[in-house]
């Protein structure tokens, strides 16, 4: 697998949810589910396959002034390469 995906998505079989109840995202996929924190939810609710993970990066150095780009950049390549490993997302480019 690449070291980064271009454009991330959702694998099709995957659905990303907002619980009503807690108001946080849940990763849905066959036979299982991830309840996902802040950090998370915003990354995949930008794996549309519209998105680049270069763009993903930039909006949340945007959105998380306070944190280093290096850093935020470090940390959305890992979590999208965990999720591509798992068959999670996969890339639309």
């Amino acid at each position: 697998m690449p070291d980064s995906l271009v454009r991330p998505r959702l694998n099709p079989k995957v659905r990303l949810r907002l619980d009503r109840h807690t108001g946080r995202y849940l990763l849905l996929y066959p036979e299982a589910g991830l309840d996902l924190n802040d950090t998370g939810s915003g990354i995949l609710r930008r794996c549309t396959g519209e998105y680049t993970t270069e763009d993903i990066i930039s909006e949340l150095a945007a959105v998380h002034a306070g944190t280093s780009r290096s850093e935020i950049a470090r940390d959305v390549r890992a979590f999208v390469r965990t999720l591509a490993d798992r068959g999670l997302i996969q890339d639309a480019a």
